[in-house]
């Protein structure tokens, strides 16, 4: 196999912990001796082990001479939670690591390279940095913008409706199209939607997909009044009074936004969309909701804003990924993650 293969495997692990372990990175290790993976690992819940400790500790002794494919530098720092994965590859006599960016945190950014590179360790920098800054989205805007990131999910009618003119929105789309749904609820550490929303559907905002139900999200409503109580109370949920608040929610990197039309106009006006999740159903429906004013005043201005990164078919439905043109992440403040 060729690095970008082997990479692209490590990234695979990679997508595993995301949305479990903030404030960590979810970051993916394969470690490869005579053309054979002998050890395998990816970020924990709650950021420990990290990757590469939990590759090496499946590897043993074969990690001797062998390569390692990590998804983001080795961390270089102290913690009480654990030792620096640069120390641990050291000690393992890999002969290389290849990875595929540097990690920006003040605390390790260049230093685990350079200190693999010391101990002789040859080190490949580069092979899928795009992928990797994807996979780590979350870790990247909440240490360069104290946010989250966020994912705006719109079911759309052919004709652009959200939901009936009643505010109805169940169901849009199909089964194929609301099981991937589910996945990325099982991708985020909280999930938001508006008041409107719960008044008119009552979601329950879990994941029901086998094997992934304890990884149901946090659930958020978007209401001007503290009090509003969800109509099932035995469900935990969060309220939060302007999108701004996201920044102070805790332990959460990955947020994703359900609706309604009102509450995603509210993000999107207030430039907090990181991505967009655009699940299009072949029907019509005429009269319906539609997205709201979102403040755009000139029409120049929403050119270039928005990269398709995916399309499928879900069933009869079609799936297409947006990501938000934004300037690359800056450098990630110490004490993040640890």
């Amino acid at each position: 196999m060729s690095n970008q293969r082997w990479m692209d495997a490590a990234l695979a692990l990679a997508s595993r912990g995301r949305g479990r372990t903030a404030p960590n990175p979810n970051v993916g290790c394969i470690i490869v001796a005579d053309h054979k993976v002998v050890g395998r690992g990816w970020t924990q819940p709650g950021g420990r082990p990290h990757a590469e400790a939990m590759a090496l500790a499946q590897a043993g002794e074969k990690s001797r001479g062998a390569t390692v494919y990590v998804t983001l530098e080795p961390c270089a720092h102290l913690s009480p939670r654990g030792p620096a994965c640069a120390d641990l590859l050291i000690l393992s006599n890999v002969a290389r690591v290849v990875v595929a960016m540097g990690d920006p945190d003040a605390r390790t950014n260049g230093t685990g390279i350079a200190r693999l590179r010391e101990a002789g360790i040859t080190v490949d920098v580069g092979i899928g940095d795009a992928a990797a800054r994807r996979q780590i989205a979350g870790f990247l805007t909440r240490q360069s913008r104290q946010r989250p990131h966020v994912t705006l999910k719109l079911a759309l009618s052919l004709d652009g409706a959200m939901a009936l003119g009643s505010g109805v929105s169940k169901w849009i789309t199909g089964p194929q199209a609301r099981a991937h749904a589910h996945l990325e609820r099982a991708r985020h550490e909280a999930i938001l939607v508006g008041r409107a929303t719960i008044e008119a559907d009552a979601p329950a905002l879990d994941v029901r997909l086998d094997g992934l139900a304890e990884r149901a999200p946090r659930r958020l409503i978007l209401s001007h009044t503290p009090a509003f109580a969800h109509p099932d109370a035995g469900v935990a949920w969060e309220n939060l009074a302007a999108p701004d608040a996201i920044g102070a929610l805790d332990a959460v990197d990955h947020l994703l936004i359900e609706g309604g039309p009102t509450t995603a106009a509210a993000f999107l006006a207030a430039d907090l969309v990181d991505r967009l999740l655009l699940y299009r159903a072949p029907i019509l429906i005429g009269g319906g909701r539609t997205l709201p004013d979102i403040g755009l005043t000139d029409l120049a201005a929403a050119h270039g804003r928005w990269v398709l990164t995916d399309a499928r078919a879900l069933g009869s439905d079609r799936l297409e990924v947006y990501e938000c043109v934004r300037e690359r992440a800056g450098t990630v403040t110490p004490g993040a993650g640890e």
